[in-house]
């Protein structure tokens, strides 16, 4: 099967070079969120917890966006600006994930883009 790429939010054209999702061998990848607005008016700088949500209700409208649910998410990666908020991260992520949650791996970073607090990536099963 020949990888496709997809925009499942139809977000602007012109942006950074890379797809918002990519469908490859039963897979969907898709690229990290962070703190955006739904509308793309940019980003919503708040507190950590309110960009966590913001963050993770975008995770969760990409996945929903290419047909999925977020028990269908298999592995997640987690980028943090501040492992401080490690287990406030923890506790919020938990609310999307409340049953059998993904693989992951969380890790501090030096900076994310736009200064963001947060950028979740995730690798979805494609539904059957």
């Amino acid at each position: 099967m020949p990888k496709l790429c997809l925009n499942p939010l139809n977000q602007p054209a012109g942006g950074p070079p890379y797809s918002p999702a990519v469908v490859a061998n039963g897979f969907i990848y898709i690229s990290g969120q962070g703190p955006m607005a739904q509308d793309h008016s940019g980003v919503v700088p708040g507190t950590f917890e309110e960009e966590t949500r913001l963050t993770m209700d975008n995770v969760k409208a990409m996945v929903e966006g290419v047909g999925a649910t977020m028990n269908d998410v298999v592995k997640t990666t987690i980028f943090l600006a501040n492992m401080d908020n490690f287990a406030e991260f923890n506790a919020l992520y938990a609310e999307y994930f409340p049953s059998s949650p993904p693989a992951r791996t969380c890790i501090q970073v030096a900076r994310l883009p736009l200064d963001f607090q947060v950028e979740v990536e995730a690798i979805v099963k494609q539904p059957e």
